[in-house]
């Protein structure tokens, strides 16, 4: 599916001019390798990437003389595999993902950080398992995630690896991370489902889950991962950003311009300027999950060094295929972009 840019007021259309009218100045500066960027998100309606649609609604892009097209697939990791087949340029998705592939002699670093938070909450079905009581009551049961391979399925897996449960142990289907995902957990197709806000809050208000763990506040975040967790970014392959430096940085505006925002943005603001189909349907309850989920953006773009300590201690828990004393960290982020555009918008 693709994603267009959308004018529902005035503001938002006097927003976008006012930066066409500031990109050839920009370009003149500094010249762009490529103005026209593919992104591939998975699942562009969650809170998880709601930076990336702030800086798509308000022509943040356009201010930074792209023409950005992105495509919107079911979960992170398809999104991945648009960036590793060649159809996209950029991934907003998972932090971590960088840290998988080095394992797998594969380089792609991150370049401006969306989240500090994961935003994921694991919640068992309260129909399906009514008499839940530890996590080893999952075993055999299906678990939904957004994708396999996703972040949502990470989380997962490291939830059941901390009750002594192995991936194996449970079956886990692909749900997407909107309707079709309420859809699933309320239809019994599932039995549990890790996922984002707002489709998590929708569901635990609803009564329809019991949340057993939960990342979508810095607090539940130390608790579950034991350190600050990077979350959404924008990443490409380190050989991109050799060759694009100059693309890289004004992404990298667009996003930290963004951040900036929400930083003051009231619930209003939020509502009008997102899709009405991210609200699914219920106003109310969407703001309750954006309240729920606002600590967790990031504040700057700067990805922390602990953070990336964190992320590899986590997954080398449970995927047996990292080794923590062979992956570089150093080449799967750079704050290089980040930090400059926290000085052009003073974020």
């Amino acid at each position: 599916m693709k994603s267009t840019i959308t004018r529902r007021s005035f503001t938002l259309a006097a927003t976008a001019a006012a930066a066409v009218l500031a990109a050839p100045a920009l370009r003149a500066q500094n010249r762009l390798e490529k103005t026209k960027v593919s992104i591939a998100v998975g699942g562009k309606a969650a809170f998880y990437y709601l930076p990336l649609t702030i800086a798509e609604q308000l022509g943040y892009f356009q201010a930074e003389g792209l023409e950005v097209e992105i495509s919107d697939f079911a979960g992170g990791s398809r999104s991945l595999q648009a960036l590793m087949g060649g159809s996209a340029d950029v991934v907003s998705g998972a932090y971590e993902h960088t840290i998988n592939l080095q394992s797998k002699n594969q380089f792609i670093q991150s370049i401006v950080l969306m989240g500090r938070a994961p935003q994921i909450a694991v919640g068992v079905s309260t129909k399906a398992v009514p008499g839940y009581k530890s996590v080893a009551d999952l075993r055999g049961k299906k678990i939904g995630v957004s994708a396999p391979g996703s972040s949502t399925n990470m989380v997962a897996n490291l939830v059941l690896s901390r009750a002594g449960l192995k991936a194996s142990d449970v079956s886990y289907v692909g749900v997407g991370t909107s309707a079709g995902a309420l859809t699933a957990l309320r239809s019994g197709q599932i039995d549990a489902m890790s996922n984002t806000d707002p489709v998590m809050t929708m569901l635990e208000q609803k009564g329809d889950v019991k949340i057993i763990s939960d990342t979508r506040t810095l607090k539940g975040t130390q608790e579950v991962f034991g350190g600050p967790m990077p979350a959404a970014c924008f990443y490409t392959h380190n050989e991109f950003v050799q060759k694009n430096p100059n693309t890289c940085q004004a992404l990298a505006n667009a996003v930290v311009h963004a951040l900036k925002w929400l930083q003051t943005a009231g619930p209003s603001d939020i509502i009008k300027t997102v899709p009405d189909a991210y609200l699914l349907g219920d106003r109310a309850l969407y703001l309750a999950s954006f309240n729920k989920v606002r600590e967790a953006i990031s504040l700057d773009g700067v990805l922390p060094d602990e953070g990336a300590k964190t992320a590899l201690r986590a997954l080398a828990s449970f995927v047996p295929t990292i080794k923590g004393e062979r992956i570089d960290l150093a080449k799967t982020y750079t704050n290089e972009f980040a930090r400059r555009a926290k000085e052009k918008y003073k974020a």
